[in-house]
């Protein structure tokens, strides 16, 4: 008997596996389910505005993306919008008359439907990111045409200081501002063949921005009080992350409206930070089916401090789900990541049942110290065998 159950159970162990390297056969009108880590788990790579060489060239496209694929990476990230300006072939801002010109290949191609016919073609989920949200440059179009779209803080100031240096800020409560989001969103979700949509961090508000007129005014209305002094007031903190929260259900139903089966990402900050400094309450929208997938960016220079973010409870909640991650910083242009603490985290993250998405693509292994057939034989090590993410829409 006991050799019996031996022998299922390694029978049943081979099953899975051939499930998760065997690929769909054409014409196979659903596929073969894997493994449920294999459905879940994120191996990702975001394509950042640092990634154009790369993006506009169809022939280094096919390059980048046949080697994700072959490294059993199994989704990518493109940026759709950034600095207030569209990375695909936009008629709303054309409309809207805030971006005069389109991003094109080199052979004049739609950078975005290039991206999304050659990753789909090696396999790869293809989800474009909406990385700015609400933020713009003081100086883009968009805040110029449109400075009533504009918040401020209680001083009267209009920007800030991110990691892409000083920025205004849209205002999430304004109607006029979640048109224009929901149309730019909607023309990328339902024009084009991709996957879904990732939203980040910058899809929030400081919580020191909201003392704009319109939104003193709404607040007031619904309170009968004005605003609190302190941006930090709980009640005042929750109020605000409360609206985001409900342009955010509404803009979820308009884009399953549109593409019931598109995947909507949410890549933010640790809930802490989120909640409380940017008004981004993810947890809730994870908890109402915003959310389809989560990536917590924890940008970490050491094992020990990202060790410690991964034992975070949103993080055990998110996974139970809904296909949770962590993103991994691999490097930047002027600052690179050693192979070794790239290794390290994710492992870390396999641990815990998370998957990963590495922030960015060229970093992965062209703009490093070490060679590049180092770095890709480690990721290979770490994603040994596929994990398909079957395509949903």
């Amino acid at each position: 008997m006991r050799g019996y159950r031996t022998l299922l159970r390694a029978l049943c162990l081979l099953l899975a596996w051939l499930l998760v390297v065997l690929p769909a056969r054409p014409g196979d009108s659903e596929p073969v389910p894997a493994p449920a880590l294999a459905q879940k788990e994120i191996r990702g790579v975001w394509l950042t505005g640092n990634d154009m060489d790369t993006l506009r060239s169809r022939p280094r496209l096919q390059a980048a993306l046949g080697e994700l694929s072959r490294l059993n990476f199994n989704t990518i990230y493109p940026v759709v919008w950034n600095s207030g300006y569209a990375y695909h072939t936009s008629a709303v801002t054309k409309r809207r008359k805030i971006q005069s010109f389109s991003f094109k290949g080199l052979e004049g191609q739609d950078i975005l439907a290039d991206v999304i016919k050659e990753g789909h073609a090696r396999g790869l989920l293809v989800i474009p990111w909406f990385e700015f949200g609400f933020m713009a440059p003081p100086f883009s179009e968009l805040a110029v045409q449109h400075p009533t779209w504009l918040t401020q803080k209680r001083d009267g100031g209009k920007t800030s200081i991110s990691a892409a240096g000083e920025v205004v800020w849209l205002n999430p409560f304004h109607p006029e501002v979640q048109a224009f989001i929901t149309e730019l969103v909607l023309e990328i979700t339902s024009q084009y063949d991709g996957d879904g949509i990732q939203f980040d961090d910058h899809m929030s508000l400081p919580r020191s921005f909201g003392y704009d007129d319109y939104t003193v005014a709404l607040y007031t209305k619904e309170t009968k009080k004005a605003p609190p002094a302190n941006p930090e007031d709980p009640g005042w903190v929750k109020w605000r992350a409360d609206k985001i929260t409900a342009f955010m259900t509404r803009l979820n139903k308009a884009v399953k409206a549109a593409k019931p089966k598109a995947i909507i990402s949410v890549s933010p900050n640790y809930y802490d930070f989120a909640y409380k400094l940017q008004l981004q309450d993810w947890l809730e929208w994870m908890r109402r089916g915003i959310a389809d997938e989560v990536i917590v960016q924890l940008y970490r220079p050491d094992l020990p401090s990202f060790a410690a973010e991964l034992n975070r409870p949103e993080l055990q909640e998110s996974k139970q789900k809904i296909p949770t991650a962590v993103g991994i910083m691999s490097g930047q242009r002027t600052s690179t990541v050693p192979i070794q603490r790239i290794t390290d985290q994710v492992s870390a993250t396999h641990q815990r049942g998370l998957g990963v998405a590495f922030f960015y693509f060229e970093s992965l292994w062209e703009h490093t110290d070490e060679p590049v057939e180092v770095r890709q034989a480690s990721l290979q090590d770490l994603f040994p065998i596929p994990a398909r993410r079957w395509r949903r829409s």
